[in-house]
C-alpha cells in the first residue's frame, strides 16, 4: 500500500458527508489520504445543507455518480472507494468501470437484479416511495422515521443523537430509482457485475439493518458469481444501517482497514 493511496467516502442518502470525519481520521493514520465529498447539492455543513434542501431536488444515480467521477479525476491517482448505503451503490458504479482500484459497499442500496424486497425496506424507503411527486424533491427524515430505517440496533437517546448531528434533506429521485431498477432496461442503477479486471470488492451487511435487510446484501453478493475478480461479504449481525457512524463504528472501520490490508492496499 503506498502512503499516497487515495481512499474516498461515499455517503448514502439522508446523511452529510461530515459523519465520515472519524473514519477519515483514522485512514488518514493507516497512511492512506482521505477525502469524504459531498453529492451534487450538498453544502460544507449539516445546517446549511438543511436550510438550502432545494439544491438536493431531482439529484439522481448518475448525477452522483458523474459529480464523484469528476472529482476522482482531480486525485493523483485512482482511489479505494468506500461507500455507505446508496453510496456503496455509487462505489460499485466506479469500481465496474474502472475509476477505482477497489470498493467497499457497507449496506449499499440495490442494484439492478436485486430480487428480495424485505417489508422493513419498504417501509424505510416509505418516507419518499409513499408519494411519487417526492421524486422531484428533497425528503427529511423525522427522529422517528429515523430511529426505524437507521437507528433501530441502538439506543433511543443515541439514535436521537445521531438524527440532530447528520441528517440532511435527501433528494427522492435515487429511491424511485433503484426500486424500479428492474423494470427498466437502461435503470441507472444497474452494474456490470460480470465484469473480471476490476479491482476487489467487499461486501458488509448490518443483520438488523432496516433500510438495506442483509438479505438484500446478500443478493447483490450473488450477483457477482460469474466475476472472477476478487468479491467478499462481512456480516455484522448485531448492526443495523447507522453501523458507519454510530458508536461501533470503529469496528467496521477495522475490518475495512484490514480487509485492505489483505488486498495489499
Amino acid at each position: 500500500m503506498s502512503s499516497s493511496t487515495p481512499v474516498v467516502f461515499i455517503h448514502g442518502l439522508w446523511i452529510h458527508s461530515t459523519a465520515w470525519q472519524p473514519w477519515q481520521d483514522l485512514f488518514r493514520e493507516a497512511g492512506y489520504e482521505a477525502s469524504a465529498p459531498g453529492w451534487p447539492g450538498d453544502l460544507p455543513s449539516v445546517q446549511a445543507t438543511r436550510h438550502n434542501a432545494d439544491a438536493l431536488a431531482g439529484v439522481g444515480i448518475d448525477d452522483i455518480t458523474a459529480a464523484y467521477r469528476s472529482f476522482i479525476a482531480g486525485l493523483p491517482s485512482k482511489p479505494i472507494v468506500i461507500g455507505h448505503s446508496f453510496g456503496g451503490l455509487i462505489a460499485q458504479k466506479l469500481l465496474a468501470s474502472g475509476d477505482a482500484i477497489a470498493a467497499i459497499a457497507i449496506d449499499p442500496g440495490q442494484i439492478k437484479g436485486v430480487k428480495p424486497v424485505p417489508f422493513a425496506q419498504i417501509r424505510s424507503g416509505l418516507p419518499v416511495l409513499k408519494s411519487p411527486a417526492n421524486r422531484k424533491k428533497a425528503v427529511s427524515l423525522t427522529a422517528k422515521q429515523f430511529r426505524y430505517g437507521f437507528g433501530n440496533a441502538i439506543s433511543q437517546t443515541e439514535s436521537d443523537r445521531l438524527h440532530a448531528a447528520w441528517t440532511i434533506p435527501g433528494p427522492g429521485r435515487p429511491l424511485f430509482e433503484a426500486s424500479t431498477a428492474n423494470f427498466n432496461t437502461t435503470s441507472p442503477a444497474a452494474v456490470d457485475t460480470k465484469k473480471s479486471d476490476r479491482g476487489p470488492l467487499l461486501f458488509i451487511a448490518g443483520g438488523k439493518d432496516h433500510t438495506v435487510p442483509e438479505v438484500v446484501v446478500k443478493a447483490a453478493y450473488k450477483l457477482y458469481a460469474e466475476s472472477t475478480a476478487v468479491t467478499d461479504l462481512r456480516v455484522f449481525p448485531d448492526r443495523g444501517h447507522s453501523l458507519v457512524f454510530d458508536s461501533g463504528w470503529r469496528a467496521v472501520a477495522n475490518a475495512s482497514l484490514a480487509w485492505l490490508k489483505s488486498q495489499s492496499l
